[in-house]
């Protein structure tokens, strides 16, 4: 993984070879395609090594989880492996059901944990029955979109602040 994260950043997603990856690994081709089925899932998995979690604050500090939660999501986006990987993935993805729901399945255990954060957040009266799916697109889309408007940017200083506390007032009781 650490090759492809290297050449992808190198050379871009759309020149990234399984062929020059197996070569900096010292592997072959045919020993990549055992473990990623494509260059796809190869690179989502070089790009998100660790897939994104939920951070948790103290219960009935919403806001201050929806902070942790822009914030982790900014830190994911803007780094180097991911702002070369993330436009080649997301065309890969848009014409391929069946690889989006795979890559999709590394998130599970993030959606899941989004899940439970609302239904507590909610049973404590300290949230509003939201959709946790909607949130996470949010919160995604909002850093994804940012991202991309802004390529020489790592979304520091006040944005993930400012962003947290526009979507705390959709989500907060």
């Amino acid at each position: 993984m650490k090759a492809a994260a290297e050449l992808v950043v190198e050379v871009g997603y759309s020149n990234l070879s399984l062929a020059a990856v197996a070569e900096r690994a010292g592997t072959t081709k045919t020993a990549l395609y055992r473990r990623w089925p494509s260059k796809a899932e190869l690179v989502h998995e070089a790009a998100f090594a660790v897939p994104p979690s939920a951070v948790t604050a103290p219960p009935g500090d919403v806001a201050g989880d929806l902070r942790a939660m822009v914030a982790g999501a900014r830190d994911a986006f803007t780094s180097p492996v991911v702002r070369a990987a993330l436009p080649g993935l997301i065309a890969d993805m848009a014409g391929n059901a069946e690889l989006t729901a795979r890559i999709l399945e590394r998130f599970e255990g993030l959606f899941g944990v989004m899940r439970h954060w609302v239904a507590d957040s909610v049973s404590r009266g300290d949230a509003r029955d939201v959709d946790p799916g909607r949130l996470v697109e949010l919160i995604g889309g909002a850093t994804l979109l940012g991202m991309m408007l802004r390529p020489d940017d790592d979304l520091g200083g006040d944005w993930a602040q400012r962003t947290a506390d526009i979507i705390a007032h959709g989500v907060m009781a």
